[in-house]
């Protein structure tokens, strides 16, 4: 039985950087502009994972005219699974979507990830169709990761899936451990 969603939901975008000072406008404007029509609330979460350049100032002049973004400055550079998780636990929303800030992930993908969670999916994953962009290092880097982990693992996971998904708040605080969110919930 699927769980009953809230009519209004709040949707939270969760976004680890490391120096992403020049992208920033544009990933904000993006996901306003995917994001606004939609029927939910929605908050950006942006975790500064101890950027050298101007991205955590940069951050902050979009969050005094952005109300939904959220800022977390970690304390030193931590790598990209430690800002998600830190941004995991930030996070509000009854949904949940980690999104990369260098634009590789395709924001116009959100709002049927979001209509499937309504239709009672807990995961929706995104999956590559095409990797030639990627360098000949990173295809077979990747294929071997999902080939090494599907041979040790239980829980399978399809070949070109990244990060780039949509998790229900249960799915979200079972992968933490624990209850919903941050102090800001």
């Amino acid at each position: 039985v699927p769980a009953k969603r809230p009519s209004t939901p709040l949707v939270s975008i969760v976004v680890p950087m490391f120096n992403e000072q020049h992208g920033i406008g544009s990933l904000l404007e993006l996901l306003q502009e995917v994001l606004s029509p939609l029927d939910t609330r929605y908050e950006i979460v942006c975790i500064n994972d101890g950027s050298s350049d101007g991205t955590l100032e940069t951050l902050r002049g979009w969050q005094a005219r952005l109300p939904t973004l959220k800022v977390i400055d970690l304390s030193r550079r931590f790598g990209k699974e430690a800002a998600l998780t830190a941004g995991l636990e930030y996070s509000c929303g009854d949904a949940v979507v980690p999104f990369d800030a260098d634009l590789q992930d395709p924001a116009e993908l959100i709002p049927e990830m979001i209509r499937l969670w309504r239709d009672g999916a807990e995961v929706v994953l995104a999956r590559r169709a095409d990797r030639r962009s990627d360098s000949f290092m990173k295809r077979n880097s990747a294929r071997l990761f999902y080939r090494m982990h599907n041979s040790i693992s239980e829980l399978q996971i399809p070949d070109d899936v990244g990060d780039f998904r949509l998790m229900d708040r249960r799915v979200v605080e079972a992968y933490l451990g624990k209850p919903r969110g941050g102090t800001a919930c």
